[in-house]
């Protein structure tokens, strides 16, 4: 199937709910006039059909290979991959005294939506790149980014993001790998991590993975992990890939989807021969690798809309096109049935909804890189919503999908299960949705005392007049945070999932009711896209909203997980 891309839907948010007007009111971001952003939203979205698309069913049945002598993808992604760097869309938000453009980054948020909707498993080694700028940019030596950056920034060369270990898993403070001063300002790197996107490949010359290790004699658990940039190749005197630097790729996993991404085991140093160069202080590495982590979160967040997108055009051109049934005695294609429609229609809304959600998460970054700390607060609390309800409404659109396509969405040959299998895994990776929950409890709920949330929700409630399920799900949020408050610890983590969840469609029933008010602000009736925002819209508020309600008794009534023992489980 054909990817289209959302050019309308993308637009209209940019300049209703991101307000890029403002953005490029500003000098740093002078450069995103109109035209430019126009060209940007149309450029991307032409890109990633002719170049991405049609390699998405080619990557899922071939997938990556793994040898002794490295990892290739199949014919056609190297050449895409090269097409993707001349084109400069890994420039957008780089710096420009490294090479980039210094456009919002917003835009590349919407460049790797697009890039994800048509190949999600290829896009994962741009995404991983980006997150590897923006921890170099803000942590890096002005020699590690002096030459690093300019490669990275045009994808020349790619980054990768080593955290997890075998005994680890998302207990980041119990990693082994160990880094030893040689004395000469590098660091020999001995150990092996898990789970590395892109950690091998054949697409570019080299590579720079951040590597978390521990010094010696630092201090135990994650206020002893430093972060390295430990490359493939080390630079030669012109900054070039020379020497082999002992960073090889022992084994690829296999997966129920993303099939084109390697995910690699990692070894470091198995002939003692592996230099890594400080990223940050020593014992900072945490607060450098954060950096990095909340790009991906973001990012992987839109994935759930990338894949929400895909799915939706999917399982519309197949409702169009398939007939079963009769309605007013004649042969009926399956959209005209109700239940159908439905489903359709919901998937519309969450992805709409969804991707609102992340580009006013990405254009509040935005402002906070521009000096805005009330922007700043608000993009921290609102990037587990991205991450944790964006990827769950992908995995829900999709499965509405197959739905939609019937027995034939259980076979493979429509491409509806591969959708299914690829977005299954983005609510596990770069910090499980759980975890995404409890950050938003346990940290994020205290930001300033409270006071970003309370700001965030006054400001939501003076918008919602008029929307009758919007004020109630707004009083019934502002309850369960009360009631957060008297818990103890560890019910009030068995109740944040439930919590995230019904935060999440507060914020993306308000950012549907700002729409609805702009597209009818702007409709003259002869448009088919504001006919379907506004159906949309109403439908999220009337039926998605009311849905959150029952969260309610789920975070209040104790779940009492913890009175069970863990043998009990087996019984």
């Amino acid at each position: 199937m054909t990817y289209t891309p959302p050019v309308a839907d993308q637009s209209f948010l940019l300049e209703h709910v991101v307000k890029i007007a403002e953005l490029s009111g500003h000098n740093a971001f002078a450069d995103a006039t109109p035209d430019v952003v126009d060209a940007i939203v149309r450029g991307i979205g032409e890109f990633a059909a002719a170049e991405f698309a049609p390699l998405n069913r080619i990557g899922d049945q071939l997938g990556a290979k793994w040898s002794p002598e490295g990892v290739t993808l199949p014919d056609g992604f190297k050449q895409a991959y090269q097409a993707y760097v001349d084109a400069g869309w890994g420039t957008l938000a780089g710096p420009v005294e490294y090479g980039g453009q210094g456009l919002p980054s917003t835009l590349a948020t919407l460049v790797l939506e697009d890039l994800g909707a048509a190949n999600m498993g290829f896009s994962l080694c741009m995404m991983l790149s980006a997150g590897s700028v923006e921890a170099l940019k803000v942590h890096g030596s002005e020699d590690l980014q002096r030459l690093w950056l300019p490669r990275l920034i045009t994808g020349e060369w790619t980054g990768t993001m080593n955290l997890t270990e075998p005994q680890a898993g998302s207990d980041v403070g119990a990693l082994k790998t160990r880094a030893e001063p040689v004395g000469d300002g590098t660091y020999r790197i001995k150990g092996q991590k898990i789970f590395i996107t892109y950690g091998e490949h054949d697409l570019a010359p080299n590579i720079a993975h951040l590597v978390l290790a521990r010094l010696p004699d630092a201090p135990g658990g994650t206020k002893g992990i430093s972060l390295f940039l430990v490359p493939k190749y080390r630079l030669d005197g012109d900054g070039m890939p020379g020497e082999y630097n002992d960073a090889r790729c022992v084994s690829i996993e296999h997966k129920l989807g993303i099939h084109v991404s390697p995910t690699c085991v990692m070894s470091y140093g198995d002939d003692d021969d592996c230099l890594g160069w400080l990223i940050g202080e020593e014992n900072g590495g945490m607060r450098a690798m954060f950096t990095m982590m909340n790009n991906a979160r973001l990012n992987v967040g839109m994935q759930g809309v990338s894949i929400a997108e895909r799915a939706t055009q999917a399982a519309v051109a197949y409702a169009l096109d398939r007939v079963q049934g009769v309605r007013e005695a004649r042969p009926a294609r399956i959209i005209e049935h109700s239940d159908v429609r439905r489903m359709l229609l919901r998937m519309k809304s969450l992805t709409q909804a969804i991707r609102a959600l992340g580009y006013y998460t990405a254009g509040q970054a935005d402002r906070a890189s521009l000096g805005d700390p009330a922007a700043k607060a608000r993009a921290d609390l609102l990037t587990p919503l991205v991450k944790a309800y964006g990827t769950d409404i992908g995995v829900e659109v999709a499965s509405l999908g197959l739905q939609v396509h019937g027995g034939m969405g259980f076979i493979e040959e429509t491409g509806a299960a591969q959708h299914y299998r690829d977005a299954r895994i983005a609510p596990i990776y770069e910090g499980t949705n759980g975890i995404q929950a409890a950050d938003l409890v346990g940290r994020k709920l205290g930001l300033e005392a409270g006071a970003v949330m309370i700001s965030l929700l006054d400001q939501m409630d003076a918008d919602a007049v008029g929307h009758r399920s919007l004020v109630e799900l707004l009083k019934i949020c502002r309850a369960a945070i009360e009631a957060l408050a008297a818990m103890d610890p560890d019910d009030r983590l068995t109740a944040s999932y439930p919590f995230l969840t019904l935060t999440s469609v507060v914020v993306c029933g308000w950012l549907m009711a700002l729409q609805l008010k702009a597209a009818e602000a702007t409709d003259d009736g002869d448009s088919s896209f504001l006919e379907m925002k506004k159906a949309a819209a109403h439908f999220y508020l009337d039926q998605v909203v009311p849905e959150a309600f029952g969260l309610a008794a789920s975070i209040i009534a104790p779940a009492k997980v913890h009175e069970i023992s863990d043998e009990g489980f087996a019984a």
